[in-house]
């Protein structure tokens, strides 16, 4: 008999968590096949992978984060924002 609670669902991983997964099981690959003192290469391969799988997870985490915040509080990120882009701006 199985101790514990076997009745919540495992988590599944999201689509973030499954390119960090991706990316940190590539270096460990990498780093057993090179040598101590030789960085790990990456490639454009691995950048468009990664790049890839945060655009997934950026169009769910944004519109979600949104969603979650009061109009109040949006409308005070986007003032600091827009701030931030004027004071860039003019520099």
């Amino acid at each position: 008999m199985q101790k514990g609670s076997s009745k919540r669902p495992k988590k599944r991983e999201d689509e973030a968590q499954a390119a960090v997964r991706v990316m940190e099981t590539i270096a460990a690959r990498s780093e057993a096949n090179a040598p101590d003192d030789a960085p790990v290469e990456i490639t454009d391969a691995m950048r468009a992978a990664a790049a890839a799988f945060g655009r997934m997870g950026g169009k769910i985490g944004g519109p979600a984060r949104a969603a979650s915040l009061s109009p109040k509080k949006r409308s005070e990120i986007a003032k600091t924002a827009a701030q931030a882009r004027w004071k860039a701006h003019r520099s």
